[in-house]
């Protein structure tokens, strides 16, 4: 077997499924950073970030419950699955579009809200059919197929964004329709492959749908705060400095972050389905082991990513976003970040553990928790500091407050320590360094 055969498994594809959104979404923030103005850009990702709540009001509902009841369930209760996923997000979507319209009406005020609100049905309904097809991937762990579909979707839209920008007509209304036809692309793949199961609605169960229910209910809470968690730093920095610019400063070292979340998403996706069967087989030890394993290994790699991004913030700036953020505080919000980056591959595992361990409702409280820390924390730092630096500080103290929580819930069922973590994560580390060595060194003697 070919070194890469081996190469090929479930985690590689799964790393590079998760890095095509990040990876292309960057280039594709890079190129509206530098050809739209720092106000404009502003807008837009505001906009973006609007959408993209709404979005995971939906997938914080549906998604984790899905993979947790798809995965080693037999083909006809599958089908159930994934039947009353669809009926499920067939509602939310209605009722949240519903509210969109009911705004369209009567609100008339800021454009750029106006457009936020009229597309934003339009732009959800379109996104239905691909967000269920990648659940389910993800349940089957046909990694290689969620890398073509998301491949489709960020490919269609940076293939826009170019076109446009040779047109000279990359305006704020019109990239929002090169979006929206992105995504309408995405969702008829998803449909005419067979990938989104759309026929499978009629297979639900009224018992499928209170299981998917009563577990939702609470993961919709840890998803919508966790994106909040996320992005209400930028709607308190739009509504408390007069500068619109302001967001765009903040959201550009923002997602610089997606270095970090690209071996997150990817290890989250393969993790989580092993995870549901350990539990489903109430294998304790194993669940303990993925816990210690992943999470590890995630923190023992981000410490030279870290210390690189630190000392060369201001170049991986300037490349990002232009010239027109190098005097800006873009590059030491972005130091301040990677700072804290340690802390984010244990919190997000500890999350994910309590999930599969069917404790929705105790990683909720974690990620409230860290919600109002970092809340109390913005509104803190800028009525006495009035500087961005003191956004981006307040989440050091919000990620602690999320592991020292999510480590003392979590203890509470599986026996493990920080200490075991890290050296689990260094010895499982320097195993996997070996076997790539060895794999290399196979391939030489071969040729």
């Amino acid at each position: 077997m070919s070194i890469v055969k081996k190469l090929i498994n479930k985690h590689t594809l799964s790393l590079a499924s998760n890095a095509v959104m990040p990876v292309v979404g960057m280039v594709t923030i890079s190129l509206l950073a530098r050809s739209m103005s720092v106000e404009d850009f502003g807008d837009w990702s505001f906009f973006l970030i609007t959408f993209t709540l709404a979005n995971l009001t939906r997938s914080g509902f549906l998604q984790t419950s899905l993979v947790k009841f798809y995965a080693g369930a037999s083909k006809d209760q599958a089908e159930t699955v994934a039947g009353s996923t669809w009926f499920l997000g067939f509602i939310i979507t209605a009722a949240l579009g519903f509210f969109s319209f009911i705004a369209f009406v009567f609100y008339h005020g800021h454009h750029t809200t106006e457009i936020t609100i009229k597309w934003f049905a339009i732009i959800y309904f379109s996104t239905l059919p691909s967000s269920v097809a990648l659940w389910i991937l993800q349940a089957e762990e046909r990694f290689d197929r969620i890398f073509l579909l998301q491949l489709i979707w960020q490919g269609c839209f940076l293939l826009f964004i170019i076109t446009l920008m040779i047109l000279h007509q990359a305006t704020f209304q019109v990239i929002i329709y090169a979006y929206f036809l992105s995504v309408i692309i995405t969702s008829l793949v998803s449909i005419f492959t067979g990938w989104a199961k759309f026929m499978s609605i009629r297979n639900r169960s009224w018992d499928c749908i209170k299981q998917l229910v009563n577990f939702g209910k609470f993961s919709i809470g840890t998803s919508v705060s966790s994106y909040l968690l996320r992005s209400s730093d930028n709607f308190i920095i739009k509504f408390m400095f007069i500068n619109p610019a302001f967001v765009g400063i903040y959201y550009l070292p923002q997602r610089l972050m997606e270095v970090i979340e690209i071996p997150l998403r990817s290890f989250i996706a393969t993790a989580m389905p092993a995870m549901s069967a350990a539990v489903n087989r109430d294998d304790k030890s194993y669940i303990t082991y993925i816990l210690k394993k992943y999470s590890g290994i995630l923190t023992i790699l981000i410490i030279p990513v870290s210390l690189a991004s630190i000392i060369f913030a201001d170049v991986i700036i300037n490349i990002l976003g232009g010239h027109q953020y190098l005097n800006t505080n873009a590059a030491n919000i972005f130091r301040i970040f990677m700072s804290f980056a340690l802390l984010l591959p244990v919190d997000r595992f500890f999350g994910i553990t309590l999930d599969m361990l069917n404790k929705p409702k105790i990683n909720m409280i974690k990620v409230v928790i860290m919600l109002v820390v970092n809340v109390v924390g913005d509104f803190v730092g800028i009525y006495f500091f009035h500087s961005l630096y003191a956004v981006a500080i307040a989440s050091i103290f919000t990620f602690l407050a999320g592991v020292v929580y999510g480590y003392w819930v979590v203890r509470k069922y599986l026996n493990f320590t920080m200490f075991g973590i890290l050296k689990m994560g260094f010895v499982e580390t320097n195993a996997l360094i070996a076997t790539f060595i060895a794999k290399y060194k196979e391939r030489n003697i071969k040729l």
